[in-house]
């Protein structure tokens, strides 16, 4: 069972046990209810939302009822089964899903395999692994990559290859 990393704890707040939630997904309310503490393993939490803070998920952890006990929660990341989420429209896409696709040129020949999506602060980035020689990081922009299907198209690769 394939599982997806939706968020983690930030911090505690306040003295009660409650926790500020970071989510990485659109729809935070994806992480109500019982949660993966791991990729793997059998450990989980169960969470109830409360109310946007910023950035952040006011959140509730079952038996977490004191400072002390969220703050060793602090940096859990939180895991839900792939299955669980919902379907997309036409043209979108989990970013889990584009890892171990194929990424080729604009005349369909690979030059390489998606091994992580990665985000620095300045947007998503495709780490991408040629058959020889170093991974590279590509934009996931609209003037980079044309399609996202079975493979990941990317445009102009021979001009971005040449300034990397």
């Amino acid at each position: 069972m394939k599982r997806v990393c939706l968020g983690k704890i930030a911090q505690a707040h306040g003295i009660k046990g409650l926790v500020k939630l970071f989510p990485y997904g659109q729809d935070p309310a994806l992480l109500e209810g019982e949660v993966f503490t791991a990729e793997d393993g059998g450990e989980t939490l169960t969470i109830t939302l409360k109310n946007p803070l910023g950035k952040f998920i006011l959140a509730e952890i079952e038996g977490c009822n004191d400072r002390d006990k969220a703050e060793a929660l602090k940096g859990t990341e939180l895991w839900v089964s792939r299955e669980t989420l919902p379907d997309l429209d036409e043209g979108e896409f989990y970013i889990e899903d584009l890892i171990g696709l194929t990424a080729v040129d604009e005349n369909g020949a690979a030059v390489g395999t998606i091994t992580a999506v990665e985000n620095y602060g300045a947007g998503d980035l495709l780490e991408i692994k040629p058959p020889t020689g170093q991974s590279f990081l590509l934009p996931l922009t609209d003037d980079t990559v044309t399609e996202i299907g079975d493979q990941v198209t990317i445009q102009n690769f021979e001009a971005f290859r040449d300034m990397a």
